[in-house]
Order: structure tokens, then sequence, then C-alpha cells
């Protein structure tokens, strides 16, 4: 643990999946989804990877996820605009993740951190108002540690021109912060997170998420550090 934080002055953390399990919730939004509009659901590994590969596609364009609304809309032939699409995902979503908790250990480690002075940034690629949600109706993480009290910094996707895995993310956290990428460190739980932060020439703790696992070798490849929970950093 002592060696991970070495010369660090802030940690940046990917937040659904990583801090939060909340990688299934999107999945079932996105399978209630098409069984609304279509009577059918794929599977969820079908989702997923649909979902990632559309994210990927339209990370330069503005709104990255409407623009993959706008693919659900085509896929299911519904009447509905994609924005239409978009919102009614939202709200399908919107009750589990106010229900959401922090993995094993994260609030602690989070907790940890800030009382040792540590910067800390929330660097997702999810829209600001999932992580409102998270903010201002979800409880347990109100409880357990407050994204507000806890993070200096929280940046989404609105706050960048280009999604993961482009690297923009990380870079404007290190430029608003005045910190190198020497002295700065990521978590991630995803291939694209992983490969936002290498490109962005920081060192990454991969932690281990399920949904991940058809990415695994990759994953493992490029991280500097893996580990199964944050309850294994606790000793902090």
């Amino acid at each position: 643990m002592t060696e991970l934080l070495r010369g660090k002055r802030a940690v940046f953390f990917d937040l659904d999946g990583t801090l939060i399990d909340s990688i299934g919730v999107w999945n079932e939004a996105d399978r209630q989804l098409a069984l609304e509009l279509t009577g059918q659901a794929p599977d969820e590994e079908q989702i997923r990877a649909f979902r990632e590969a559309a994210l990927r596609r339209f990370r330069a364009e503005p709104e990255p996820y409407y623009c993959y609304c706008m693919l659900l809309k085509e896929r299911y032939g519904t009447d509905l605009t994609a924005r239409q699409v978009q919102e009614r995902r939202q709200a399908i979503a919107a009750g589990m993740l106010e229900r959401m908790d922090y993995r094993p250990g994260a609030d602690a480690f989070l907790r940890a951190l800030k009382g040792r002075g540590y910067a800390l940034a929330l660097t997702t690629t999810g829209r600001r108002s999932s992580v409102d949600i998270y903010r201002r109706k979800n409880k347990n993480i109100a409880e357990k540690a407050p994204i507000d009290a806890i993070f200096d910094r929280v940046y989404t996707s609105e706050d960048v021109t280009r999604i993961k895995p482009d690297p923009e993310i990380y870079l404007r956290a290190m430029a608003d912060l005045g910190l190198p990428p020497a002295e700065c460190l990521v978590f991630e739980d995803s291939l694209t997170g992983v490969q936002a932060a290498k490109a962005a020439g920081v060192e990454v703790c991969a932690v281990y998420e399920r949904h991940s696992d058809p990415d695994r070798a990759a994953i493992d490849a490029l991280a500097d550090r893996r580990i199964g929970s944050f309850a294994e950093l606790t000793v902090l």
C-alpha cells in the first residue's frame, strides 16, 4: 500500500464499476428498455458489448450517450425520438441508482486518502445527471462518503469533448490540479478507462469488476497494478 502511493499527491477514481457496483444497473436498464420497445431483450454480454462499442465510436461527439440512443432507436425500430429513448433509459435507471452502494472497502479507502491530504478527483465517463443522483438522492453514498465532501473535483462526460478511452479527462484533471502524471494515480475497472489513464501517462491500478472479464487479458497487460477490491487497501 505504501509503495502504491509513494510520490503521489493526487488520486483519480472512475465511478461506475470502480467505486460503485453499477455496471449491472446499466445493463439491466438497457435490457428493460429493449424489452419495452421490442418485447425481447438481448443477453447481458450483448448489451454491454454493444454499448461500449457505441460509446467508443462516438467518444468525440458532444453527446456520446445521445448518439448511443440514436443507435438504440434504429436497432429497435421505435417511433420514439432518440432524445425520448435517452430520457426513458435514464428514468428506468434512476430508481436503481438511488439504491447503489460503494464496493467493499471503497468508502473507507476514500476517507483514509482524504484524511491524509491527497487531492481526490472523480473522473467518470458517466453523465452528470447520474452523478447528481448519487450526490443528492443516494443515502448509502451520502452516509458513507458523500461525493462533494470527499472529492476536490468531479468530472463527467459533459466536462470533456472526448470520453474514454481518450485521455482528455485525465489530462484536464492534472492540468487543473497543476500536477504531473508521475504524482498522480488512477483507479479504473474497464479497458477503456485503463487505456485512457495510460494514454495520459498516469500509473493505473485496475480494480476487478466481473463485467470486464471479456477484456481481462488486455486490462492486465496494460495496468500497472491490479486489486480484487478496495478492501485489500484498507490497511492505509
